[in-house]
């Protein structure tokens, strides 16, 4: 897709994970970018029972024209951007269609109190059967060989940037990585976006 153009109206871009990896920090930066290109967009964050460790869904409708109401439609999503696979695929069965496209870290979060987690080859495998296309971006992969899972968010987001399936680029998104991250914590923020970018074939 390129930069100002929408496939549709609204376009609905679900990023779905679990308390404690970033969800609305993402949604918030996408939502910025977003802006400072001229789109109107209407963000809504859901929650799960647990803070942390719990189910988070972050909706962002995307438009040219008008703000929509925030919560997306079941079957209306266009993109999931998933930090979780059995989150992603929770959202893929309420959200997803035959032309929904998936970005999903294949890393598990096991859930605490000895709750069983699902087969991951069997998750990964209907998420791939759920959608149009799938990439699996190893993010906490790659954020622990710069030294902290936590840089997973951010080369995520240069996951979604670099496939082009929203109207923002790299140069939208770098003020914003300006201004959110200081010093030396820049640096290592564009070197994790950089690398998502890298992983999504961009």
């Amino acid at each position: 897709m390129s930069r100002q153009t929408l496939k549709k109206e609204p376009f609905n871009l679900i990023i779905s994970g679990v308390g404690g990896q970033g969800n609305v920090l993402l949604s918030a930066f996408v939502g910025e970018a977003l802006v400072n290109e001229g789109f109107m967009i209407s963000v809504a964050d859901t929650f799960g029972v647990s803070q942390r460790g719990g189910s988070v869904t972050s909706h962002i409708k995307i438009s040219k024209k008008t703000l929509y109401s925030s919560v997306t439609l079941k079957g209306k999503a266009d993109v999931i951007l998933g930090m979780e696979p059995v989150e992603t695929l929770r959202s893929l069965v309420e959200f997803g269609n035959p032309d929904v496209f998936v970005i999903v870290n294949p890393r598990p979060v096991y859930p605490s109190g000895g709750v069983a987690y699902p087969d991951l080859d069997e998750v990964k495998k209907s998420i791939v059967k759920l959608s149009s296309q799938t990439k699996f971006v190893s993010a906490t992969e790659e954020a622990l060989k710069m030294g902290n899972p936590i840089y997973a968010n951010i080369i995520l987001l240069g996951s979604l940037v670099g496939a082009g399936i929203l109207p923002i680029s790299k140069e939208s998104m770098m003020p914003i990585l300006e201004e959110h991250f200081p010093g030396k914590m820049l640096d290592t923020n564009i070197e994790a976006f950089n690398k998502g970018m890298e992983l999504a074939g961009h």
